[in-house]
């Protein structure tokens, strides 16, 4: 049997690896994505006053701290059972916006853009953030650059740090903001809404323009029906920040929402012993293995799925670009994969609307921005989105506040299963007898697992008190000698 491996994989957070394994007949037979990191956050906080959560949990990731920050702060808020006032729901999730604004970016520009904007066989010197600068200009370069370092800006104002925000606690926040700060918060937001419809109109002049691309979109190679999963508003808007998780069925049907605190009747998680990774699932259908359809209960938690999930966006622009991208595809829901990006430039003009919103609301800058938690510590759960799918912390604490449980689902563990699914099927479709194997036929395979935006630093993690570990011993030659293992 023929293997080939793809390792490292490029343009993500983290680290992984993918093998695929041929039969005699040159077929692929079978692939693996498998994370060979450990990081245990779950494991060293335990002991930890839960009020630190937000400052700990932040540091398992320079890509979105930020998410980790506000998903611990709601559950600290719950732990205590203390309601935030309104003016720091706000600005924590005004926050949220510049961060988001941010990430999205930086997905579309410099992790999956390239694959389109340079092409998917282009040479992979060019194939990245600087290949996109030189074809489409130093200015639009300059207007990149320019955009994270605006998000960047909005979480320093209010969070207190460009990375690493510290200012949410339970009950609150420490500080608020004031009008000269608001004002220059509405100026960015106005002009992030001018990028992120330029980013749109790049993406319908670059992509859409372009038939071969739209092909690949639409074709069967990216496209799997699964669940769709993804947090809204109480009119089924999109929204990052709070609310509850709404699941759509593969055929358009939702079953139901959950609040935060019943994800545990929703979720299952499962393991498999040739990764570090966890496998959720959803608990009223079952797992079934890596398959497709309404009876696996596989699902995926992406800008795409939250679009699924949805009736539809909460700003004007958002909104637009929503209808004309299930105009466009055929109806609700979409499953093709590599329309994530699309959707991903629709929810990054969403937290640009988002912001000037919140930047204008009279509330923000009102001083009364902690509530003082007075109830017992006990459990508490909450849920925020990510980019990168639905992220869930849950904790549990003794009567002093000292963490006892702890629980993370982020958002690319969620997407473990479905990135497995489409890995194989994207190899399985790309390499066949005779097929020579070259550097941009195995990059269109990184493409199923880079539409996803995978963010492996933060998502991996193992039952507790073992550390799978293999160790291959070789000769001079590079030929096997012994294998090692331990919990394996």
């Amino acid at each position: 049997m023929q293997r080939i491996t793809i390792d490292p994989i490029t343009r993500l957070e983290g680290h992984g690896k993918i093998e695929i394994f041929l039969n005699e007949d040159g077929e692929v037979a079978n692939t693996y994505f498998q994370i060979p990191e450990l990081r245990g956050f779950e494991r060293f906080c335990l002991g930890r006053p839960v009020e630190e959560m937000p400052l700990l949990t932040n540091r398992i990731c320079g890509v979105c701290p930020e998410a980790h920050h506000m998903a611990a702060a709601k559950a600290a808020d719950a732990v205590y059972k203390v309601d935030p006032p309104s003016a720091a729901k706000k600005l924590r999730e005004l926050l949220y916006m510049g961060f988001y604004f941010t990430d999205h970016t930086t997905h579309f520009y410099a992790l999956g853009g390239p694959d389109f904007v340079m092409g998917p066989n282009a040479p992979v010197a060019e194939r990245n953030i600087l290949g996109i600068i030189h074809k489409v200009g130093l200015e639009i370069g300059g207007k990149v650059i320019q955009a994270r370092k605006y998000g960047h800006h909005i979480v320093e104002i209010i969070g207190g740090r460009k990375v690493h925000p510290c200012t949410s606690i339970p009950g609150g926040l420490t500080k608020g903001i004031t009008e000269e700060q608001r004002q220059e918060i509405e100026q960015i937001g106005r002009w992030a809404v001018d990028f992120a419809q330029f980013s749109l109109q790049l993406f319908a002049d670059i992509v859409l323009g372009n038939k071969e691309y739209v092909d690949l979109i639409l074709g069967d190679i990216y496209t799997h029906k699964t669940y769709s999963m993804g947090l809204v508003d109480e009119n089924n808007h999109v929204n990052f920040y709070d609310g509850k998780v709404s699941v759509v069925a593969p055929d358009g049907e939702r079953i139901g929402k959950y609040a935060p605190h019943e994800y545990t009747d929703w979720v299952a998680e499962r393991v498999e012993p040739w990764t570090y990774l966890k496998f959720p699932y959803l608990k009223k259908v079952g797992w079934k293995g890596f398959v497709d359809g309404k009876d696996s209960g596989v699902y995926f938690a992406t800008p795409l799925s939250r679009l699924n999930a949805a009736d539809g966006m909460a700003t004007p622009k958002a909104q637009e670009h929503y209808e004309r991208f299930y105009a466009t595809l055929g109806g609700k829901p979409v499953h093709q994969r590599l329309a994530i990006h699309w959707a991903r430039l629709i929810e990054l003009l969403y937290a640009a609307e988002h912001i000037v919103e919140l930047a204008t609301d009279p509330e923000i800058t009102s001083p009364h921005v902690h509530n003082v938690p007075k109830e017992k510590p006990s459990e508490g759960v909450s849920i925020v989105e990510a980019p990168r799918g639905t992220l869930t912390h849950h904790y549990k604490t003794d009567e002093r506040g000292l963490l006892t449980e702890v629980n993370l689902i982020v958002g690319t563990t969620n997407n473990y299963a479905p990135i497995s699914m489409s890995i194989k099927k994207a190899a399985q479709s790309l390499i066949k007898k005779g097929t020579v194997v070259n550097e941009g036929l195995l990059n269109m395979v990184e493409m199923a697992f880079r539409a996803y935006d995978p963010c492996f630093g933060c998502a991996t993690h193992s039952l507790p008190g073992q550390m799978p570990l293999e160790v291959t011993i070789r000769d001079a030659q590079g030929n096997p000698v012994e294998v090692l293992r331990q919990f394996c």
